[in-house]
Formats: structure tokens, sequence, C-alpha cells
């Protein structure tokens, strides 16, 4: 993954800082916690940059920096490291979820098992990334094996990126409470509207949220 010293922004000389400068695109202090039922319309989508599961990275070992990067800026963790802003930390092994939102409405679904009822209303994402040019569509799931999680991917089939969120830190960033769980998003990242279990798992809902989000995104100058 881009970036020194680790593959999701871990910079081993703590007086550095190599962060781009760029507008910022999701919200830039850590967001107030998410109620019961995910993120509200509205909220910006806190940043984050995880592995992508289709990548060739390796995480076998606790000690290697493969764990969520949430940071919204340039901040000290563990001592004398210094971990990069998660926004910051692209390539083409990682699934930064600023670079997606950057690009258009975004549809996110985060899986927190890897059980048959959570995996298989995936599959939806593909249909809505065909009916809407420009729409960015991601999954990331939370806890469990990489190699599991790439099995499941290939089984599926699924063309979009999958991240891997190894430490399960944002199901509690936005508010997983149940699976299957997906957050719409509009052009430049914030919320049209979160779906949670049976809601979620049901097409008509999320169709409704997802063209909500492509028109306000155009209205706000967005174009695929």
């Amino acid at each position: 993954m881009s970036g020194e010293g680790g593959p999701l922004g871990f910079d081993p000389e703590p007086g550095q800082d190599d962060a781009r400068e760029r507008e910022p695109a999701v919200a830039q202090a850590q967001p107030e916690a998410p109620r019961a039922t995910g993120l509200p319309p509205g909220q910006p989508l806190p940043p984050f940059a995880v592995v992508l599961a289709r990548s060739d990275v390796v995480c076998d070992d606790e000690d290697d920096p493969c764990d969520a990067n949430v940071a919204a800026s340039g901040a000290r963790v563990e001592g004398d490291a210094r971990r990069r802003a998660a926004c910051d930390v692209r390539g083409p092994t990682v699934l930064n979820v600023c670079e997606l939102i950057e690009r258009g409405p975004l549809v996110l679904g985060l899986a927190a098992s890897r059980g048959a009822s959570c995996l298989d209303p995936w599959d939806r994402l593909e249909r809505l990334a065909r009916r809407h040019r420009g729409l960015q569509v991601a999954l990331v799931a939370i806890g469990g094996g990489l190699e599991e999680l790439r099995t499941s991917v290939r089984r599926h089939g699924w063309s979009f990126p999958v991240g891997w969120d190894r430490d399960g830190i944002l199901a509690s960033i936005y508010g997983v409470a149940a699976c299957p769980y997906v957050t719409v998003a509009r052009w430049r990242g914030r919320v049209q509207g979160t779906l949670v279990g049976s809601a979620a798992a049901s097409g008509g809902e999320l169709d409704r949220l997802t063209g909500a989000a492509v028109a306000a995104s155009r209205r706000a100058g967005w174009r695929p």
C-alpha cells in the first residue's frame, strides 16, 4: 500500500508529515457516537482506509500494520509512531472511502459476519452499479480472516471493491448493530440514509435511497 512505514499509514519517523494537500471530502474530526440505527442523514462519512481484499497484502501476524486507519488527520499513535490521515492513504491495495466519495455517490455495505444472511444481499450492489452510471459501491467485512474473505469474494464473483477491517473499529464508528448494514452517501460524503437489518436486505428502500443520493449529487454539480 501507499505510504512509508506500513500499508495503512504508520510512519516510522514521527516528525515527518507527508500528507498531501487536498480539499477535505469527509469529516475532519471524529463524529459523535452513531445511533443504533447507524449514521444519521446529513452527517459526513467518517474517513477510513482498509486493506483491499483482492490485493496481495499479507496480514498473517498481529504485528502486521493492517488494522484500519480511521485517523481524521495525522496523529501520533503507539508511542513514537505517526499515523497518516486516512484520506491520504491510497494505492492499489487500499480501499479508501474518501477516494470513493470524491468520484461520486456511494453505497457502502458493512458486513459483520460471514454468514449467508449477511453476505448474500451484497450481490445487489452489482446491479445498483449497472443501473446508475458513476455510482460507487463497496463492501467492508468487519473482522474474520482475510483469506476467508478472499474466498467469499471469489465465490460471489463481486467486481466492486471489498475491504477488510481486521480489528473491527468501523463497527463502532459507523454504528453497525446488525447485518446487513448499508449507508448511502451523496457525492463528497454526506449521508443520504442508513439501512440496517431487514430494511437493508430488502431492495426497495435501498433503491429509493440510492436514487435520492444520485439526484442530490447531480443537483450539487456532480456528473458521472
